[in-house]
Order: C-alpha cells, then sequence, then structure tokens
C-alpha cells in the first residue's frame, strides 16, 4: 500500500463522495470491479482512495444503463479508447432486444385479441422413411441458433467425408418448448444414405414415414418473434381440419442455402406431423 492511512477514506465515506450505496461497493469488490486499496487484517474494513473516484462514477453509469457487471468489468479492463466501443456495442444489443420486445408485444397483442392470420398457405405432404444423423442437445432460445449451427458445421463435413450423399432437406425437431426458461430439448437432423460411423455425441436413426402439414417461410420471416406466426397457422389449420398435432414434434426444414439467402427468398418450411 503506497498511500498512507490517512490518504484513505472508509467505506462509508467513499460511498458518500461516489453516491454509492456500502452494499454496491461490497459486490463490486467481490466481482473484482472495484477493489480497496486497503483492508484491515484485524477489522476487515475496506479503505479506498481518491484516485478510486473515476471509476467508481464509471460504474454507476454504467448500471444506470442497466450494464450487467460482468459486461462492466469487460469495459474496466478495456483501454481507454476501446471503451467507448464497448459501450456503443452494448447499448445496439439493448436496441435490438427493444425491437425484438416491441414485436413480440404486437404479436401477442394479435394473439390475445385472436386476429385470424391468412397470409400463410397451408399444404400437406407424406414424408417418406429416411435415415438420419443427429445432434441432440438441451438448449435454451438465447443459445438456439449457435446450437443449429454449430450441430450442422459438424455434421455435414462428416458425411461429406464418411462419402454419404444427403437425401433431403436438414430439419430440427423441437421436441420440448424452448424459451427462457425452458430447454427443448432440440435435434438437428440430416437424413442420408450409405455407411457411416457417427462422431461423438452424434446418433443415428431412422425417421419412420409420417404425413406432415407445412407453410414456407422467408429468411426474413425464420426471425423471432415472427416465426411464431407460422407456427401458429399451421397448428390452428390441423385443429381445423380435426387433426391431432403437438408442438413437441414440431420441425423446421432448410431446404436453401442460408448463407447465400436474402431477406425474401423461401428458405424453410415449418412443419407438423400428424
Amino acid at each position: 500500500m503506497n498511500e498512507t492511512r490517512a490518504d484513505l477514506l472508509t467505506i462509508s465515506a467513499f460511498a458518500r463522495n461516489t453516491r454509492l450505496s456500502q452494499k454496491a461497493l461490497r459486490l463490486y469488490d467481490a466481482m473484482g470491479l472495484l477493489i480497496p486499496v486497503f483492508v484491515d487484517p484485524q477489522s476487515g474494513y475496506r479503505y479506498y482512495h481518491a484516485s478510486q473516484f473515476e471509476a467508481a462514477h464509471l460504474i454507476g453509469l454504467l448500471r444506470q444503463l442497466e450494464m450487467p457487471l460482468n459486461r462492466i468489468f469487460e469495459v474496466l479492463q478495456a483501454s481507454e479508447d476501446q471503451r467507448a466501443t464497448l459501450v456503443r456495442s452494448y447499448w445496439r444489443e439493448v436496441e435490438q432486444d427493444a425491437r425484438q420486445k416491441k414485436e413480440l408485444v404486437q404479436y401477442l397483442s394479435d394473439y390475445l385479441e385472436k386476429k385470424e392470420n391468412h397470409m400463410f398457405d397451408i399444404q400437406t405432404r407424406t414424408v417418406p422413411a429416411a435415415k438420419i444423423i443427429t445432434i441432440q442437445q438441451r438448449v435454451y432460445a438465447s443459445d438456439l441458433p449457435a446450437f443449429i449451427g454449430e450441430a450442422f458445421g459438424r455434421i455435414m463435413p462428416h458425411l461429406e467425408a464418411s462419402d454419404a450423399p444427403i437425401t433431403a432437406a436438414p430439419f430440427v425437431i423441437y421436441h420440448g418448448t424452448v424459451n427462457q426458461d425452458s430447454d427443448g430439448p432440440v435435434e438437428v437432423c440430416v437424413p442420408f444414405m450409405g455407411p457411416v460411423e457417427p462422431l461423438e455425441g452424434m446418433n443415428i436413426r431412422i425417421e419412420p414415414e409420417h404425413p406432415e402439414a407445412f407453410t414456407t417461410i422467408t429468411k426474413g420471416q425464420c426471425v423471432f418473434p415472427e416465426i411464431l406466426k407460422a407456427y401458429d397457422a399451421v397448428s390452428l389449420w390441423l385443429r381445423e381440419q380435426g387433426r391431432m398435432c403437438s408442438m413437441l414434434s414440431s420441425r423446421e426444414v432448410y431446404f436453401a442455402n442460408w448463407d447465400e439467402a436474402g431477406p425474401d427468398d423461401l428458405v424453410c418450411d415449418i412443419a407438423f406431423p400428424y
């Protein structure tokens, strides 16, 4: 400790000067955000220095933005010329989340007011039995896109290396609800033919022949919560036809190159076996 005891501020004095509560300061100490310059080994009292006012002020401002503490830690660890970039990046994420919530509110309003949606063309087909290689995992909504991409990224090269041709469009089966509280599970599936030795975490099984109702949507419509409208449309059509269906067997069939598709290009079927 370079400062003398006379240079130091007790936690209560530092709290008054920074307008941060003592409870918050103890939390920031535990998180490594704002560590006291000295802790009395006998009493456990925390002491701070005036040179820490700027860091305390910055933490207080970032908390006003409701920035999580782990993100604040990243800002504090960054160089001064990088900090503003990190704050702007965080706020872009907040704005994107707000836009998504606004769209979800509109979706919920339409749902609760029982407004009918006639924009989806519902069709039926019989899907033949197929041998599929799959990766199944429990995953929450925030991690779903990454899981799907990583699973396809493992399966496709393995099939190519095994000289096993893909026989139909890849698809994703939802065996359970996926949101912020429920984690599926979700199964990424690729139909193929020929002998393949599955890698760790992969499974090979036969998907039985079945009829299904489906609607085709664009890449732009695959975004949450817009995609929920397609699910609702297919399940409602099945109920009106007197058909039994379950969200737990719903699937997304990806028949186009996702990376090359534009927002208005048709890329996916939302399908329900019945």
